[in-house]
């Protein structure tokens, strides 16, 4: 090495460079060496108190002016040489290699033959030599999960193809994507896939017209890294023979950099705009020259390939544009299958592994992983082998990792000197638990001293084959797979001593609340961590551990646990469908039937979306177990869809080992196990003929309590004969909702031979959009007559017509019809049948509530029904002619009939051409006191502020009136500052008022607020699209702070507020706890939407 090339390499790639490759720890290290190393007897050594206060740039110089020349290198060399840092001498050995034998070539060059030289290296062939040579090396050194040197588990066909087509134009768009994330979980294949293309690309097999030049920059190494340029970043593995990589930069549209596990990177990528660079040769901290790169404000014309897991999108996503996201799945199931029979050499045990492994889909979807395959198919060999059970094993998650990582300890024969002690234990299971919540899965020796493990402590866990040091990046630790991780981060909630104190060093994460509280929708990467920790409670799991351990784990988390769930059974807004089904996969874990009972006593009700196999295994199992249930909410899709196509559907039952009707089945027992079951929803399942007849068994059960079932939008692959038998044998049954179910005309005959049964006590049934026609009429006019139970029917939204009404109006006169209460919303009546319907309200003197809604009556229609109201005989108290197409004109006949009419009390109008002068004529008869209606509907009557006296009025003199809906009317300020007025007044006893979309602003709000602390008796008001603005939110929440008001539920949407107002409505929901904001502003009175809710 000569003087020239030494100095020559220094000032592009000098010292400094590999000097911050070193961190602290070593630094320090090195400047010991350098304190006692010379290179000659003549040469001076570097004043130790210069070399003890320098930092790397200070100490790169004092080494380049106390040794000049190659001298300083030497040194370096041997300083890194007895640090055991091999990797930094073989790549600066290398370079500086690379660089003298350019010098040499260069200054024996003319400038003819250094133009000839520079064509030469432009086709980046060295570059390619080398990193065939890098990954190589790689793949050679790389240790599989501890499993034998041999084991690769190769790239599958389909992902060849998949790289291939990563960056095809889009035919839809035409576009051809210039970032492509893939990702995946945790061990699918990600890395192996992306190193294959860049070898391929090397080859020359992949991506020749698309790049000329392929960079691959790996998170582990990338952390480690400090500030630098980006051209330094990407120019380790570019052969200096190759010439300035300068000159290829040039070209972005021609590189591609490979960003692989992007999840391990340790930036938070919050650095705003501004600080981002564009000039690749400028020194800056590597992440902000990721960040650069990654939002495409460096290179912006070059292509990104990005790996990560899927549990990093969210953090992802944000920084790029317009990406194409792949996902790799890993080995299909077939691959599977035929891994499993490869691996055991005896087809019979393979067998049993692979049914075993096929019963669990939580086990079976594990081995999509091949890394997970191998090492679950070893576990379950050495079972075998000591004569073990694999299906119980084979039963959870928890039971096969706990046997696997008992298997990692070595046989305890005495005082075993390899095994760890408590202490290491729970240190290692701290820096696990740690890592799983903050998405680490890579450990730097920082890492592992800050939470306590020694040099010796970790030589131990890497014996065992528990932690991994990588072999390609110095100073990394990993654990042998992320599923080991989670599994030690759950038994580091075992190993707490004590639950009840915390110290100043309490990690947010140690609160197990935090933990129990996680969704999978938000903290994915928690949840199989968390199952684990339910598994763990399973008592025989624990002692297995801490014999094989020789440890003490603590169930006194079991209390808390059970703690929690009491709160959260005894809450009224009981959790969503998904939060339900992640906790049955978590109970399902433990096993443990008593504590499932404990566990879920507190739930009256549970809401389950079953829609996969795994779903319908855990809730099956649970269910059974939840005594106090009063109503489950499940809808079943997915599970049964393969059956629905195939012929017949019980062979494909029998295909799956009869598994998933096996757990139908235990599902479908809660009917009559559970004594305390009295409603079931089933609304949009999806189920074939053979789920059906199952689960009208156990309805026909003599000890199933049901009382209410939903099967809305559901198909009858088998008629309804079933269901109609059920209602005969079922006497507790009262309620069947068949609403959007396609049983049509013959289904409804197969209900009503039902009906007319003495043995049937339905009374309640819906058979809304059911797809009926004029012919069902005759059999339901039949059935109304000889049913002794029935009372609620709603027939909405079918093609009745007249002369489908005109029948049913037959029964309705009829003395022995016992119905109360009829929906014919939609049904496609008109003028025509007006008249029969008439005539059956006067001779029905059981008929009260009546819903004509959306049919095109007219006020010739309305006036024959108005006739029935006033006859003396008529029993109506509710009256539905929403949308009914009638005008101010039939207000005369309104008017008078309500004088007549005792009985009536609920009276809806909307969304009928009223007008103002329509409302007057009705005033004259709300201000009457015969008048004893007490709700009235109005919204969208075309009404003005012109309306409102006469409204006022009529709420002054009117003591029944107590709901009064104005909705979407264009009321505005002033008209609303007359109603507020009568609202004031002692003598109003309006409880319920709807103004929503009436055209108000904030100028009303003063008005509003004297009236909601002056009036006692208004307990709900919705003001939803008005725009009352931040000073009107102002004034009104001044009052609804206040104890004077009494207002229990107020609609508004708060995201239609800037961000002012709503803070002002999050302090009223916190001073006032009783007051219920909402948008969702529904009536919940029972007769106000009698007809939609039987």
């Amino acid at each position: 090495m000569t003087d020239g090339s030494s100095s020559s390499f220094f000032p592009d790639f000098g010292l400094l460079l590999y000097l911050e490759e070193l961190n602290k720890e070593e630094l320090n290290k090195f400047k010991s060496f350098l304190k006692n190393e010379t290179v000659e007897p003549r040469s001076c050594q570097i004043p130790w108190f210069e070399v003890k206060k320098a930092k790397r740039e200070d100490l790169a110089n004092l080494m380049k002016k106390y040794y000049p020349g190659e001298q300083a290198w030497d040194v370096a060399l041997k300083i890194f040489g007895k640090m055991n840092l091999k990797d930094l001498c073989e790549r600066a050995t290398a370079e500086i290699n690379w660089t003298a034998r350019t010098m040499v070539t260069e200054g024996a060059r003319t400038q003819e033959e250094q133009d000839d030289q520079e064509a030469v290296q432009s086709d980046g062939t060295e570059y390619r030599i080398q990193i065939k040579e890098k990954f190589r090396i790689m793949w050679d050194k790389k240790c599989l999960f501890g499993g034998p040197e041999d084991f690769h588990p190769g790239i599958a066909q389909e992902d060849r193809e998949l790289l291939e087509h990563l960056f095809d134009v889009d035919v839809k768009t035409g576009e051809q994507p210039q970032t492509v994330v893939l990702q995946g979980a945790a061990g699918v294949g990600k890395t192996s896939l992306v190193r294959k293309a860049i070898v391929d690309w090397a080859e020359g097999n992949l991506y020749q017209q698309k790049f000329s030049y392929v960079f691959y920059l790996n998170a582990r190494e990338i952390n480690q890294l400090r500030e630098r340029s980006f051209v330094q970043m990407i120019s380790k593995d570019w052969p200096s023979t190759e010439g300035p990589i300068e000159r290829i930069m040039t070209q972005p549209s021609s590189l591609l950099f490979i960003i692989d596990s992007f999840d391990e990177l340790n930036f938070a990528f919050e650095e705003p705009d501004f600080v981002l660079c564009e000039d690749w040769t400028q020194v800056h901290p590597v992440s902000f020259l990721m960040s650069s790169l990654l939002r495409k404000v460096m290179l912006p014309e070059s292509f990104l390939l990005v790996t990560t897991r899927l549990t990093a999108c969210k953090k992802l996503k944000p920084l790029l544009k317009n990406q194409h996201s792949v996902e790799l799945l890993g080995m299909s199931k077939d691959a599977r299958k035929e891994y499993i029979y490869q691996f055991f050499e005896d087809k019979k045990r393979a067998s049993q592994v692979f049914s075993s492994l096929r019963s669990n889909e939580m086990l079976f979807s594990m081995c999509k992983v091949p890394l997970v395959c191998w090492a679950i198919c070893t576990c379950l060999e050495q079972q075998i082998e000591m004569g073990g059970d694999v299906s119980l094993t084979c039963k959870t998650t928890t039971a096969l990792f706990t046997r696997y990582i008992s298997s990692l300890f070595p046989p305890v024969d005495g005082n075993c000197p390899s095994l760890p002690n408590q202490t290491q234990l729970k240190s290692l299971c701290h820096l696990a638990a740690k890592g799983v919540w903050t998405m680490t899965s890579v450990f730097y020796r920082e890492d592992l001293r800050k939470h306590g493990l020694t040099k010796s402590d970790v030589s131990i866990f890497l014996d065992m084959n528990i932690l991994q040091k990588d072999t390609e990046y110095e100073n990394c630790y990993v654990f042998t797979h992320l599923h080991v991780q989670e599994f030690l981060a759950a038994m580091f909630y075992m190993l707490r001593d004590n639950w009840e104190t915390r110290n100043n060093l309490f990690d947010s994460f140690e609160d197990l609340k935090l933990l129990l509280e996680s969704k999978s929708s938000k903290d994915p990467h928690l949840m199989q961590m968390k199952c684990f920790l339910f598994g763990l409670l399973n008592e025989d799991l624990l002692k297995q551990l801490e014999t094989t351990l020789k440890c003490r784990l603590s169930l006194e988390i079991k209390g808390k646990i059970l703690q929690w769930l009491e709160i959260l059974g005894n809450i009224k807004c009981f959790p969503a469908e998904l939060e339900f089904l992640e906790l049955f996969l978590c109970l399902y874990e433990t096993q443990d039937e008593a504590f499932i009972s404990q566990a879920m006593r507190s739930f009256q009700k549970v809401v389950i979306d079953v829609c996969g196999k795994v779903h319908l295994l855990v809730s099956s199992f649970c269910l059974k177990h939840c005594q106090c249930l009063q109503t489950i909410k499940l809808s079943v899709t997915v599970v049964f869809e393969k059956t629905l196509n195939s012929s017949p559907p019980a062979e494909m039952w029998q295909k799956d080992d009869g598994s998933i009707i096996h757990c139908w089945q235990d599902l479908c027992s809660v009917l009559h196990t559970n004594e305390h079951l009295r409603e079931l929803d089933l609304c949009h399942s999806n189920l074939d003929e053979l789920a059906m007849k199952t689960f009208y068994q156990e309805l026909r059960h003599p000890n199933c309590k049901l009382q209410r079932l939903l099967m809305r939008f559901l198909s009858f692959p088998g008629g309804c004969q079933d269901i109609a038998s059920s209602l005969t044998h079922n006497q507790n049954l009262m309620h069947l909702d068949l609403k959007g179910s396609d049983i049509g005309d013959d289904g409804v005959k197969s209900l009503c031979e039902a009906l007319k049964h003495p043995e049937c006590k339905l009374q309640n049934l819906s058979l809304e959009s059911c797809g009926l026609t004029t012919l069902c009429c005759l059999n339901i006019s039949k059935a109304l007559i000889r049913s002794q139970s029935l009372r609620f029917l709603n027939l909405s939204t079918n093609h009745l017509l007249d002369d489908g009404v005109k029948l049913l109006c037959e029964a309705l006169g009829h003395p022995k019809c016992h119905l109360e209460r009829l929906s014919l919303e939609s049904c496609g009546l008109t003028v025509a049948g007006c008249e029969d319907l008439s005539l059956a309200l006067i001779s029905n003197k059981r008929l009260t509530h009546l819903c004509l809604a959306d049919n095109i009556l007219g006020d010739d229609g309305v006036k024959l029904v108005n006739d029935a109201l006033k006859h003396p005989q008529c029993k109506l108290q509710s009256l539905v002619l929403r949308r009914c197409h009638f005008t101010s004109l039939s207000s005369e006949h309104l008017s008078s009939a309500l004088l007549c009419n005792k009985s009536l009390i609920h009276l809806d109008l909307g969304s009928n051409w009223i007008q103002d002068d329509g409302i007057k004529l009705l005033c004259d008869a709300f201000r009457h006191p015969s008048c004893n209606l007490q709700d009235l509907e109005l919204m969208g009557c075309v009404l003005t502020s012109m309306c409102c006296l006469d409204l006022a009025s009529a709420i002054l003199n009117n003591s029944h009136l107590q709901n009064l809906d104005l909705g979407h009317n264009d009321l505005r300020d002033d008209g609303v500052k007359i109603l507020c007025e009568a609202l004031r007044h002692p003598n109003c006893n309006i409880q319920r008022l709807g103004l929503e979309y009436c055209g108000l602003t904030s100028l009303c709000c003063q008005d509003l607020s004297y009236t909601l602390r002056s009036n006692q008796n208004l307990i709900k008001i919705n003001l939803k699209q008005n725009t009352l603005g931040y000073e009107g939110m102002m004034k009104l929440c001044e009052v609804l702070k206040s104890p004077e008001c009494k207002l229990k539920v107020l609609g508004v949407c708060k995201e239609a507020f800037d961000e002012e107002a709503q803070k002002l409505l999050e302090a009223v929901r916190i001073s006032n706890p009783h007051l219920i904001i909402k948008r969702d502003y529904n009536d919940d009175d029972e007769d106000g939407s009698w007809w939609r809710c039987p």
